[in-house]
């Protein structure tokens, strides 16, 4: 939720023309990784958590995508850029490791 945060806080220093493309794709994927993680741990089979867990994966790397854009766009400064990417990587590793501890 932290990383949510972040985001959106940074995509409100986005251009204004950005508003309804990348600043809230950006967001949209930032609080999907959240919300698919909170949605799946509400007493769900492992393998109906582990969906969940790959979809808020995917929205992460979504993130990431943005990134990228907002970084080339001018948007977004290189140790911005490295502090987002850093952490972004850290939380899939870590959803990665839960979803590996969910493997019948």
């Amino acid at each position: 939720m932290e990383l949510t945060d972040e985001v959106d806080l940074l995509a409100h220093t986005f251009p204004a023309h950005e508003l309804y493309s990348l600043s809230s794709q950006i967001r949209r994927a930032a609080n999907s990784v959240s919300l698919n993680i909170v949605e799946g741990s509400t007493g769900l089979t492992n393998a109906e958590f582990r969906r969940f867990l790959v979809i808020a994966n995917r929205s992460a790397l979504e993130v990431v995508g943005c990134l990228y854009l907002a970084r080339r766009r001018g948007y977004l400064g290189e140790e911005k850029f490295t502090e987002l990417y850093n952490r972004v990587e850290l939380l899939v590793k870590m959803i990665q490791a839960l979803i590996n501890t969910l493997n019948d």
